[in-house]
C-alpha cells in the first residue's frame, strides 16, 4: 500500500494550520511554544515526504538540523518560561508584561 504525495502534504498543511491558530489564538506561554514545535513538525513532514518522493536524501538530512533547533528552542523556551514564571507566578502572555519597571 502506497500513500500518495498529496495525502503528506494536506497532513502538513492542517498540522501546520493548527499550528499557526495556536500561536495566533492562544495566551499560555507552553501552548504557543508547543504550537511553535507543531509548524516546526509540519515543515518536517513536508521536507521528508518531498525528498523521498524525488529521491534525493538532502531534505532528510535538513531535517536532522530543524529537530536539533527545534529541542534547543525548547529547552530555551522553557527555561524562560520558568524564569518568567518564578517572577510573575503566571504564564499568561496577557498579564507578562517585560517592559514596565
Amino acid at each position: 500500500m502506497v500513500v500518495a504525495l498529496n495525502w503528506y502534504l494536506v497532513l502538513s498543511a492542517v498540522l501546520f494550520t493548527i499550528g499557526v491558530l495556536g500561536v495566533l489564538l492562544r495566551s499560555n506561554v507552553i501552548v504557543i511554544l508547543m504550537s511553535v514545535e507543531l509548524m516546526l513538525n509540519a515543515v518536517n513532514l513536508t521536507l521528508v515526504a518531498l525528498s523521498q518522493s524525488m529521491g534525493d536524501p538532502q531534505g532528510q538530512v535538513l531535517v536532522f538540523f530543524v529537530m536539533s533547533v527545534a529541542a534547543a528552542e525548547a529547552a530555551v523556551g522553557l527555561a524562560i518560561v520558568i524564569a518568567i514564571f518564578r517572577n510573575k507566578l503566571t504564564v499568561d502572555i496577557n498579564r507578562i508584561n517585560l517592559f514596565r519597571y
